[in-house]
């Protein structure tokens, strides 16, 4: 279990993989604010129900001290989705989905600068290719 972190990166990245191929086709008929607003109302159904399962109450995290992250989060996440979701309505997957891939290169260096973690020479190199990839896949 120590590195059980690893597996459910994979099957994160194996689930997101998918997402947006599949937006883009019910997009051809289903507006995205229409797309982001359903798919949304499912993983908030799917969230409560493992809360439920697990016998978790959002009420104690209320007026939890970093209860206004996640509100901030919450925002950004929206306007993010609404954003990506336009995007993927009215550009090609093969570039919207690495354009908007640049928030893994970003977040680590937001990591490194303002969370202090540490940055490697392959952590440093990883973040350019990654940059330099999207660069290239996108023009």
């Amino acid at each position: 279990m120590e590195r059980e972190y690893l597996a459910l990166s994979v099957i994160a990245f194996v689930a997101y993989s998918l997402v947006a191929p599949l937006l883009k086709v019910a997009m051809e008929t289903v507006p995205s604010t229409m797309a982001v607003f359903l798919s949304n109302t499912i993983m908030l159904g799917l969230l409560g129900g493992l809360l439920l399962y697990q016998g978790v109450s959002p009420r104690p995290y209320l007026s939890h001290p970093k209860t206004p992250h996640i509100v901030a989060w919450g925002a950004l996440l929206a306007i993010g989705l609404l954003a990506y979701y336009r995007a993927l309505e009215l550009g090609p997957v093969s570039v919207v989905v690495p354009i908007y891939g640049l928030f893994i290169a970003v977040s680590s260096i937001i990591g490194i600068v303002a969370l202090e973690e540490s940055l490697t020479v392959r952590n440093g190199l990883g973040i350019v290719f990654a940059v330099l990839a999207v660069v290239l896949m996108s023009l």
